[in-house]
């Protein structure tokens, strides 16, 4: 048996009742907290013109696009995970050798569940695969150091969650995961350097396509039977020699993963926790700060700290600012806060926040780097001008898996998030279906998620 068939017949056999009550709990407030980030970007500028394209393109109207309007499956699958994406506020995932977002996933699981009407514990489900493709392909087979992106793994990922929502059979399982995996090997450029907007539409592309190789499989189209450890397979042209077997996963890797408590990428979370810690402090004046030390791990300097991803100074977009460590160490001594309004145009490159980022000098260290990912270790130093220095030093936040979020907690993001574009009743609707998502149809929530205006209140 290949090993693409192996992942197939673990994912065919998949169920809800192998989850513990803590997993379901978990993977309930992964997809209220995804859908809260979707709904939050409603009309950032990229998605207004992803939207128009979309509504230009046409499409068979079997899925909904959150915000109203349907098209094909693998076309909402695009939008509605460009939605989940944009602000960078999703939950993510960290191996020693890659980080990825697990969530990225709903806009497949939910177009592919929608489109064959799927109960709600069939889409939870789902959702659960692709978390456990996901974060243990990452595991075994990080491709970040060889200069492929985290979506690599997710092409595999989106295209067995969606296949499952479709209650294919292993075969044609197979055949999805080997078309999507085979044909969705990404670049690491996407995050390097000066970003642009791919940066947010990946994976979102990743989406589309294991949906639409599901869609294929289920047409009887088939894949590289050895995508894994064929000649020139997975393996052999990327990954290098891993082993995960299938047969002994089970569903609970939604609990390993981590939420967001700052709308900025995920391993600067505990250093921004420090700076909001260093306000607090008496004495501290934002308007007198000589300079700024951080002491961290090797991943967040390489990726965001200036290190081998590219210098980190260079600050005009909001892709740019939410991937700058300088940055975003900046404006939260500044303001107190990074959420979605700090990334207005005029913030971003307002002179205070670009004046005092030029001030943030960040080192990695080998003990804070064998620390991680078990903890997110950041010591950071704050120098005024009469020479004080405030001190802060974390290991973790609330949202890490060591401190998880509960549900109000998760309700509490939602509503701050969606409160400008949906009503009180509204969002109590949405968010008690997700919370019994189980007992519902996949159909009553994604016609809650139409009703969601495209536009603040």
């Amino acid at each position: 048996m290949t090993e693409v068939s192996q992942l197939a017949r673990y994912v065919e056999a998949a169920s809800l009742t192998e989850m513990s009550s803590e997993a379901l709990e978990q993977l309930k407030i992964r997809v209220l907290d995804t859908l809260a980030v979707a709904i939050g970007a409603l009309d950032a500028e990229p998605i207004v013109a992803i939207r128009g394209l979309l509504n230009d393109l046409g499409g068979t109207p079997s899925a909904t696009l959150i915000g109203g309007g349907k098209t094909s499956p693998e076309r909402a699958a695009f939008f509605n995970s460009a939605l989940s994406r944009y602000l960078d506020f999703m939950d993510s995932y960290l191996a020693k050798g890659e980080t990825n977002h697990p969530s990225d996933n709903l806009g497949a699981v939910l177009a592919a569940a929608e489109s064959v009407d799927a109960t709600g514990a069939e889409f939870l489900t789902a959702f659960a695969v692709a978390y456990q493709v996901h974060t243990r392909l990452s595991d075994e087979a990080p491709v970040r150091a060889k200069g492929f992106d985290h979506t690599t793994q997710g092409a595999f990922a989106a295209a067995a969650a969606a296949a499952k929502a479709m209650r294919l059979p292993a075969e044609q399982i197979a055949n999805a995961v080997a078309i999507a995996g085979t044909a969705n090997v990404a670049l690491r450029v996407t995050r390097t350097g000066n970003l642009s907007h791919w940066k947010g539409l990946a994976y979102p592309h990743v989406s589309k396509e294991g949906t639409f190789a599901a869609l294929l499989a289920s047409r009887g189209i088939t894949g590289p039977e050895q995508v894994f450890e064929g000649n020139k397979g997975f393996k052999d042209s990327i990954a290098g020699p891993f082993s995960i077997d299938w047969s002994k996963e089970d569903l609970e890797s939604v609990k390993r993963t981590i939420i967001k408590k700052h709308n900025a990428e995920i391993h600067s979370q505990s250093a921004l926790d420090a700076a909001q810690d260093i306000r607090r402090q008496d004495g501290f004046n934002a308007h007198a700060i000589e300079r700024v030390r951080l002491t961290t791990f090797d991943v967040a300097y390489s990726i965001i700290g200036g290190g081998e991803e590219g210098d980190k100074q260079l600050v005009r977009t909001k892709e740019e600012a939410d991937h700058s460590l300088p940055w975003m160490i900046a404006v939260v001594l500044l303001d107190g806060q990074l959420n979605p309004e700090q990334y207005d145009a005029e913030r971003i490159i307002a002179a205070d926040v670009q004046s005092l980022m030029t001030r943030v000098k960040i080192t990695p260290t080998q003990e804070f780097s064998d620390r991680f990912p078990q903890h997110m270790p950041a010591d950071l130093e704050v120098e005024l001008a009469d020479g004080t220095v405030f001190r802060s030093s974390q290991d973790s936040y609330h949202g890490f898996h060591d401190n998880p979020l509960d549900w109000a907690a998760a309700r509490a993001k939602f509503d701050a998030l969606t409160t400008p574009f949906a009503d009180a009743s509204l969002r109590d609707e949405i968010a008690a279906l997700v919370h019994n998502l189980e007992h519902h149809r996949v159909a009553e929530l994604t016609e809650a998620l139409a009703r969601v205006s495209r536009s603040r209140a």
